[in-house]
């Protein structure tokens, strides 16, 4: 198929932007997990992490074959069918549970734990972590992606564009939501969100994503209401 004909083309956009907006719950617990490190090793965290998530999703398209197989039942555990995916969706939203509960729990405790400053642990533990939601989430968009496009080229190619677009700004967004404990504890929260999601999915009781979706964005509108009101106290105090 000609990458360049008008068809392609469009289905390459609509693709990058799907990619995009299912990626940013990706970029979010990147930037998160990333702080933990010291500040000239964040970008370089941030990059290996969507150079990841961009190897990753590349690879299931290549075997994209073997892919639509995990959507097959493997057994069935009290009347629930569960496939390859689903086990991958599950592992993969209560380990996202998990880790923004503690992240959240770290964040509220009133005792300082001092920042681990050894990179090549440090940096080793991130990457693991990033990879592994990496997997879950990759795993989720590709399958979205074969709903709507079925050449491989025009997948790979939107992957590819949408990761570079990221990569683009996953700097400013991390700044932006680190500088700000409440906005951190808010996408800590739509993580936890993100993984009940996962896990529904995964038993087939999904969610109504544009319900927890809407709830987000209204929490992040009032967020970015109450940021604005305390900038301009600042500047009428002074």
């Amino acid at each position: 198929m000609d990458l360049f004909s008008v068809e392609a083309l469009l289905g390459v956009l609509t693709l990058t932007v799907m990619e995009i907006v299912l990626g940013i719950d990706n970029i979010i617990f990147i930037a998160i997990i990333a702080n933990k490190l010291p500040k000239h090793q964040q970008p370089k965290a941030r990059r290996i992490g969507l150079t990841l998530a961009l190897v990753v999703r590349v690879a299931f398209l290549l075997g994209i074959t073997t892919l639509i197989k995990f959507k097959d039942p493997l057994f069935t555990v009290f009347d629930i069918p569960l496939s390859g995916k689903d086990l991958i969706l599950m592992g993969g939203g209560i380990f996202l549970v998990i880790k923004s509960l503690m992240e959240i729990l770290e964040k509220l405790s009133t005792h300082e734990k001092e920042k681990v400053l050894n990179a090549k642990n440090a940096m080793s533990a991130i990457i693991m972590q990033i990879v592994l939601i990496d997997i879950v989430f990759s795993f989720d968009s590709i399958l979205a992606a074969v709903a709507l496009v079925k050449e491989v080229e025009i997948m790979i190619a939107a992957v590819v564009v949408s990761m570079i677009i990221m990569m683009l700004f996953s700097g400013p967004i991390a700044d932006y939501i680190n500088k700000r404990p409440s906005l951190q504890i808010l996408a800590l929260s739509f993580l936890v969100l993100i993984g009940v999601m996962l896990f529904t999915e995964a038993i087939h009781h999904p969610l109504e994503k544009e319900y927890i979706y809407s709830a987000v964005v209204f929490a992040l509108l009032v967020e970015l209401v109450n940021l604005k009101m305390e900038k301009n106290q600042k500047i009428k105090g002074e």
